[in-house]
């Protein structure tokens, strides 16, 4: 890591975390019950353990109570380069006071921001899209594929996460009160090998699952499909890995069937797994590519990119938005693609991530309630069950172990039966190695209490 990122992200292990009040306090609980009379909704990490935070700083979140966390969330993938970090704070405040929004009209921040951008994306992604939310980078990315195509189907998989909008919720797990998908979207099972939809074992499954993908052009499709869209590695879905071979097979299925490959990068960009972009791991080149979370470390800014050789098909493909490519934005961005750049980040964050997982493989070997271990970088993940034999999910005790955890000062994410962590990119080995004692003390605490 380089000794910018080093000396400004420093912390005194020995004063972290610094739970004064028991969490959640009085004064987060009188701000909840304020806030709880207009607003319905919240997160599952917010409906468990409802704190209200006052700052943050480097590694550290302080809330309304004095109380002092160390952050294994990032602000769920966002914070990459740590709160408040001073490099984009600096450009924030200078186009705040200079200009804030201008439209689509172009401004140099924005250029510089996007000639960057595709200078380190790899292939031929030349072509940029500016957006203010994941979600609508993800409905962009969709009216590309649509119109580069002329085709109208979709094909997403069980558990990916790719936004809110009809559009996204569309490729993305629906509930009752979502109602149905929009016509055209179809999922098929993910490269989960831990609960394989198939009932086989890797690798003597030859990988079932993307061959299964043909059929569904054929048989769940009306073979008007423009784009398989997918997530390199699941978040919402917990942290969910596949096999290294499968994302190069499914970009070879892609360009075999005529088929946009539209990889969806809003979580796992900007480093987050030890690479600039996750899908340089396999070498694999996306149709399109959607940039969000860590793309502006908490300011609000995401990117579509796609093909030159789509490129030709774009016309009346509208990429003006009211806030997307504002100046403030673009310099947060830029500021965080040359942070991203750093000598030595990239290499510290492979390093941590072994680190963290040689860790939870320790605890795993102790702790029976621990399933399965997964992780690339700084997004790890740690799946509970009822029985290893089984493999069932124990969504209570995860549950149990995230507020337990939460309690005595780390602020992590759950999905149920999995915990995930995302710990920001410039977190030392040893603040991780405190928040990962704390949390096999929670599991500890958990298994105690269910009887293990």
């Amino acid at each position: 890591m380089s000794n910018y990122h080093a000396e400004w992200a420093s912390v005194d292990v020995n004063r972290v975390p610094n739970i004064k009040v028991k969490p959640p306090g009085p004064k987060s609980k009188a701000i909840q019950e304020r806030t709880d009379k207009y607003v319905q909704g919240y997160s599952s990490q917010v409906r468990r353990f409802k704190v209200a935070f006052e700052s943050g700083h480097g590694v550290i979140l302080r809330d309304v109570d004095g109380n002092e966390y160390i952050d294994f969330s990032s602000g769920v993938f966002i914070t990459n380069f740590g709160h408040c970090n001073p490099r984009v704070t600096e450009q924030l405040v200078k186009y705040a006071g200079k200009l804030q929004n201008c439209h689509d009209f172009n401004t140099e921040i924005k250029t510089r921001l996007i000639e960057k951008l595709v200078e380190i994306t790899p292939g031929d992604l030349n072509n940029v899209q500016l957006w203010c939310e994941g979600s609508k980078c993800v409905e962009a990315g969709m009216n590309i594929a649509r119109a580069a195509t002329g085709k109208y189907e979709f094909i997403s998989f069980y558990n990916d996460m790719h936004g809110k909008t009809l559009g996204g919720m569309s490729l993305t797990t629906m509930t009752r009160i979502s109602g149905p998908r929009a016509a055209g979207c179809f999922r098929v099972p993910f490269a989960n090998c831990y609960h394989c939809s198939f009932r086989l074992t890797y690798p003597q499954c030859s990988l079932h699952c993307v061959d299964f993908i043909r059929e569904a052009v054929k048989e769940l499709a009306t073979r008007e499909v423009a784009a398989i869209v997918v997530e390199p590695i699941q978040g919402w879905g917990g942290s969910v890995f596949p096999p290294d071979n499968w994302l190069p097979k499914v970009r070879k299925l892609c360009s075999e069937l005529g088929i946009l490959l539209f990889v969806d990068e809003v979580l796992t960009c900007q480093g987050r797994t030890g690479k600039i972009f996750c899908v340089e791991h396999w070498n694999v080149e996306p149709d399109i590519l959607t940039l969000g979370k860590g793309f502006g470390n908490g300011f609000p800014v995401t990117a579509t990119l796609y093909s030159d050789k789509i490129k030709d098909r774009m016309e009346g493909v509208s990429s003006a938005s009211s806030y997307g490519g504002n100046p403030m934005a673009c310099a947060a961005a830029l500021a965080c693609l040359e942070a991203v750049q750093e000598p030595g980040l990239m290499e510290h964050v492979t390093e941590l991530g072994e680190f963290m997982l040689d860790k939870m493989r320790k605890i795993m070997d102790i702790h029976p309630l621990v399933g399965h271990i997964r992780g690339k970088g700084c997004l790890l993940g740690i799946e509970l069950v009822k029985d290893r034999e089984t493999r069932e999910p124990f969504e209570e005790a995860g549950w149990m172990v995230y507020s337990k955890a939460f309690e005595k000062g780390v602020v992590w994410i759950p999905s149920k039966a999995s915990l995930r962590l995302a710990p920001p990119l410039i977190m030392s080995r040893e603040v991780a190695g405190k928040a990962l004692d704390i949390i096999e003390e929670a599991i500890g605490e958990v298994e105690h209490e269910l009887g293990y």
